[in-house]
């Protein structure tokens, strides 16, 4: 990488000469860490150029430089930063600590902080054994046909999908292959006039959010439930109302009379992975007609089916327009792609795409049009069949594995996923017991964060298989067993 010549300043009141200056911005950039090894400095004209100095000012600067061994030289392309340069014995004290005299406490109107989420764990590959959710596995992406996709994608004849300011508008390809090709395997009909694209569904549930809440609007959500959505109602002002989920999921009979909202996920529970049976699904839909309520579906993991066909979604059975579903591909492609659709009656999704336009305009073209590419070429479906036979089987050496355990499973998607809703004995932590995995290889996610209750059950956790490799599975959940075994 080389290091632009646009970073240098000459300090007008330095005592000293200009090399002796710019010996020291150079020193003081490597012991900081800012300039790392290997990088190459501008080149002495470049620099004189800029700091409107004598070249061979910067040319003696830069060979006493290399005496002192912070920068090399080579003949032919200049300087670099030495791969033996010094390194200062506490690198963090060299950054001085910038003023700030704001009353940041008293300026900031809303507190955006403190909310429980789920860790992601950065460096999870780095762990022998990453029971974690929602990370693309390297194995099974195909890289090679996303490339190619996005390759096209970057084409003269796609200037235009990668170019322009969509406004509030969306990729025609992306929105009708939807339409046409994602929604009716959920049984669901809806013209591109009534899809909005999102940044992931995080974003579509914030904008369902900011639309249909306000202070003393009362929502009902289910409990264990996800921990994004309780932040986003946090920050509405809404009345929360959070419903206990049993092994069949949302019971429509504890929604509160005067309920406005309910947000569900009625095909994939989150976390239990239950599935909510139709018998109850209709109910949840009369009740709605009769008391005026609306209800935001997040029909996630759908794909995962490799045991059985899903249940059709509940915006299929809909016939009020009550019904606002939430759908995403950052969840079956991976995490870090964020795009996502909302899919509603016209005016909510008119004012949707109003509030999307003020907050972000739209999703980059360039990322719609590829996946427009990727869905339409069949490299989607391909990728999602062998997806479902890998965790076919990693979901039945994970069950075996589990057998005499003292772990108790209280949650399983009937039709596959790929997760466990695990619950341990009474009495163990599974915030310090995360912790204690983590210094043997081992990677689990606690389930303290997806209940609304400060002092929530402690005793559960979420064990995925999306990420890990069957052969490593028994192992895991053998270290797994024996630290509960251990506290217990």
């Amino acid at each position: 990488m080389a290091i632009g010549e646009e970073t240098f300043f000459l300090d007008p009141s330095f005592q000293g000469t200009l090399q002796s200056q710019i010996q020291q911005i150079v020193a003081s950039a490597i012991l900081s860490g800012r300039f790392l090894p290997g990088e190459k400095m501008p080149s002495s004209r470049k620099l004189a150029a800029h700091l409107k100095i004598s070249r061979i000012t910067v040319t003696l600067a830069y060979n006493e430089l290399v005496a002192d061994d912070y920068l090399s030289a080579s003949n032919r392309s200049g300087f670099y930063v030495s791969k033996t340069a010094p390194v200062a014995p506490f690198p963090n004290r060299t950054v001085p600590e910038p003023k700030d005299n704001v009353d940041w406490g008293r300026v900031i109107q809303h507190d955006f902080t403190g909310a429980k989420l789920v860790d992601k764990q950065r460096n999870w590959r780095d762990y022998p054994y990453p029971f974690i959710y929602g990370q693309a596995d390297p194995d099974l992406f195909n890289q090679s046909s996303w490339r190619l996709c996005a390759h096209q994608a970057l084409g003269r004849k796609e200037f235009d999908s990668l170019t322009s300011d969509y406004a509030e508008h969306d990729d025609s390809e992306l929105t009708s292959f939807i339409a046409r090709h994602t929604l009716p395997r959920r049984g669901i009909l809806a013209r591109p006039e009534q899809i909005l694209v999102t940044v992931g569904a995080q974003n579509a549930l914030w904008i369902v959010a900011q639309i249909l809440l306000s202070k003393g609007r009362k929502v009902a959500f289910e409990d264990p439930g996800y921990p994004g959505l309780r932040d986003i109602l946090r920050h509405s002002g809404c009345l929360q109302h959070p419903i206990p989920v049993d092994s069949d999921g949302l019971p429509p009979d504890l929604l509160p009379l005067d309920t406005d909202v309910v947000f569900t996920t009625p095909s994939h529970q989150c976390p239990t992975t239950v599935t909510m049976p139709m018998e109850r699904r209709h109910e949840m839909l009369r009740l709605a007609r009769e008391r005026d309520f609306l209800i935001i579906e997040d029909d996630y993991e759908f794909e995962m089916s490799f045991l059985k066909s899903t249940s059709p979604a509940l915006k299929s059975l809909d016939e009020d327009g009550r019904v606002i579903y939430v759908g995403s591909f950052s969840k079956s492609l991976f995490p870090g792609l964020r795009l996502g659709y909302l899919v509603g009656s016209e005016p909510f999704i008119r004012q949707a795409r109003a509030l999307r336009h003020a907050i972000l305009r739209h999703p980059p073209g360039h990322i719609q049009r590829t996946t427009a590419y990727f869905l339409a070429r069949g490299h989607y479906d391909a990728m999602v069949k062998q997806m479902r036979n890998v965790f076919h089987q990693r979901r039945e050496v994970m069950t075996q594995a589990l057998v005499g355990s003292p772990l108790t499973v209280r949650g399983s998607a009937s039709f596959g996923g790929s997760s466990f809703w695990v619950k341990t004995p009474d009495g163990v932590d599974t915030e310090k017991l995360a912790e204690i995995l983590r210094g043997q290889g081992v990677l689990i996610e606690p389930g303290s964060p997806f209940f609304a209750a400060e002092d929530g059950p402690q005793n559960f956790f979420r064990l995925a298989y999306s990420s890990i490799a069957a052969k490593k599975i028994p192992e895991g959940v053998r270290r797994i067993s024996q630290a509960v075994s251990d506290w217990t």
